[in-house]
């Protein structure tokens, strides 16, 4: 029988390894797709942007599973794949929730934040795929508007950053932006809530990515109330704020045996 410390060891130093892994096929391609930026028109450098990247956390997670590391239900997000021009708006209680997200909707375009886009790792992935830069608020609102106007799924998570750790109890989230809200209503599109579920808080804000956390990771994502964006911004981003709060009073449906 092997014994719990040599097991917890193997499982670290193989979940460490894959992270490891992750990050070189991040630069591996983040290096050729920022030379196809230049090179490929949006028409095709878009929907390839787009899929490469979601191809790429599929394979993560798909590793991360296969090796015992992780368990997850994404599978609400498939209603979701051939559904255009919409805001989908989850809760942000980990650094892993764009990959979950971005895994199973190969169409998504995602805010990102300017230290990201410039990182050597991502940033020529996320130029080619047309990711939104969050460095100045009116013109980001006003690319994420057209890019959803132009029928694309647009990623961006109200809290703005990662849920800190220490916020619990039920409707664990930080404080709201509306940016997400002036987008919806300056491209007219509806608000898909998304409700992630997990039940531990690695890599929440504040939470190192070389501490150890309990293992195998769980998450489960589900679909939650759809809102049209009329009233004021002010308005839809609370609406959307008291739901989120209200459906993560619920436990995380798949929980870790043993």
């Amino acid at each position: 029988m092997v014994p719990d410390w040599l097991r917890r060891g193997v499982e670290y130093a193989l979940f460490y390894l894959l992270l490891g892994f992750f990050a070189l096929m991040c630069l591996l391609w983040s290096l050729p797709a920022a030379l196809l930026v230049r090179l490929l028109p949006g028409s095709i450098g878009l929907p390839l942007g787009q899929a490469a990247i979601s191809l790429g956390f599929r394979l993560f997670l798909a590793l991360l599973r296969g090796a015992g590391l992780l368990r997850c239900d994404l599978s609400a997000l498939d209603a979701l794949r051939d559904e255009g021009g919409i805001v989908i708006a989850p809760n942000h209680p980990s650094l892993l929730d764009a990959v979950l997200v971005t895994s199973r909707l190969p169409r998504v375009v995602c805010i990102a934040k300017a230290s990201i886009w410039d990182n050597i790792l991502l940033g020529g992935g996320m130029r080619l795929a047309g990711y939104v830069r969050n460095d100045a608020p009116l013109p980001m609102i006003r690319k994420a508007a057209g890019a959803v106007q132009a029928g694309r799924q647009l990623l961006i998570f109200p809290e703005g950053t990662r849920t800190p750790v220490g916020i619990g109890g039920a409707g664990p989230l930080g404080p709201f932006s509306r940016s997400f809200a002036v987008i919806a209503q300056r491209a007219g599109a509806p608000v898909q809530t998304v409700v992630i579920e997990c039940d531990s808080p690695y890599l929440r804000k504040g939470w190192p990515i070389f501490r150890k956390p309990v293992l195998p990771l769980c998450y489960r994502v589900r679909l939650g109330q759809r809102f049209l964006p009329q009233g004021d911004a002010q308005a839809v981003s609370d609406g959307v704020e008291h739901y989120l709060r209200g459906a993560l009073g619920h436990p995380v449906g798949e929980r870790r045996a043993g």
